[in-house]
């Protein structure tokens, strides 16, 4: 059986689990030289796809591979692969759930600290010469500290879960907010309270984004939605870049609508440094805190995805519907 990578072959070898050596397949990597489309038409009888979370796989591809019988995300998300056109085509389509929650869940508090507590113009300062004017412009700022803030988390899936399991033990104030309110004993557990999106926005400090990109939640962070925000709160986003409106994201930003922002995602990927979120005025930039779409990067969380991915393979192998089926078939 063969499987097509849309990825990089080095994390393959990493996080290839034992038991794949002794599977009857052969794994093919696109080449930097081809495009997707080329890699599908090069291995016609490929049955399963292995794909990173950003990259694009629509009919164009699936059309190319008659014996295709899944397409997995190598990660949490799916929207950009074409569940409808997998399904009118009998293609799984699998995703990792819930694999990064505890990674993203510990980058999201790192973001939050470093936007809070000057992270980043703190490390330049020292670099500059410059800390104990840093010191007493971060004093003079009354910046909060985590413990004092209400954390708003938008989406409560299982990323979001663990971020209010951690955030407990900080005495965060934690509310939630999702299209479906989860019941009485699950609100009591996680310890978070439910608002309505527009008063989760108006009455904290952090938003922290963890839903998924729909049609609905697609640039849902736009200019009305950073209106209701406090103008001393950050936006917190280790979700999907999809999510945020970038010209409404940059114009609350230079207009101090709110006070700053900590990105793990910014749409698209990869980011060029021209991008309206990143080649912000100078005095703007030191309230944006960056990261590489690191969230759910860590070793474990790839560890366990990948044993979800060579798992599902097996299934296909031995004719078996897989897990983690994300498209309704």
């Amino acid at each position: 059986m063969k499987i097509l990578v849309f990825g990089p072959r080095d994390r393959y070898d990493v996080y290839r689990p034992p038991f794949a050596d002794e599977m009857p397949v052969e794994l093919v990597f696109r080449r930097p030289d081809q495009t997707y489309v080329q890699a599908a038409q090069e291995n016609a009888d490929a049955r399963i796809i292995f794909v990173d979370a950003i990259t694009d796989v629509g009919p164009d591809v699936m059309d190319q591979l008659p014996e295709l019988k899944m397409i997995h995300s190598e990660g949490v998300g799916y929207n950009c692969i074409d569940c409808q056109a997998a399904r009118e085509r009998g293609i799984y389509v699998c995703n990792n759930k819930g694999c990064n929650a505890e990674s993203v869940a510990e980058h999201t508090i790192m973001l939050m600290l470093m936007a809070l507590r000057f992270g980043i113009p703190g490390h330049n300062a020292v670099i500059q010469g410059q800390q104990i004017q840093m010191k007493q412009k971060a004093i003079a700022a009354h910046a909060p500290g985590l413990f004092q803030c209400a954390v708003g988390l938008v989406g409560f899936g299982d990323t979001a879960q663990a971020t209010a399991r951690r955030l407990a033990s900080f005495g965060c104030k934690l509310y939630y907010y999702t299209r479906h309110r989860r019941p009485p004993q699950v609100e009591e557990d996680f310890g978070v309270t439910y608002l309505p999106l527009e008063e989760l926005t108006a009455q904290c400090d952090i938003i922290s984004l963890h839903c998924a990109v729909t049609d609905e939640t697609r640039e849902m962070v736009d200019g009305a939605f950073l209106a209701r925000m406090k103008p001393n709160s950050i936006l917190v986003n280790c979700g999907r870049g999809d999510l945020v409106d970038n010209q409404a994201l940059r114009k609350a930003l230079i207009d101090g609508t709110i006070r700053g922002a900590a990105l793990d995602t910014i749409f698209p990927e990869p980011t060029p440094g021209d991008h309206p979120l990143v080649d912000l005025p100078p005095e703007v930039r030191d309230r944006v805190v960056y990261s590489s779409h690191l969230g759910g990067s860590s070793g474990g969380a790839f560890a366990k995805a990948h044993l979800t991915m060579w798992t599902n393979a097996r299934h296909i192998l031995n004719r078996e519907r897989p897990t983690n089926v994300v498209n309704g078939l």
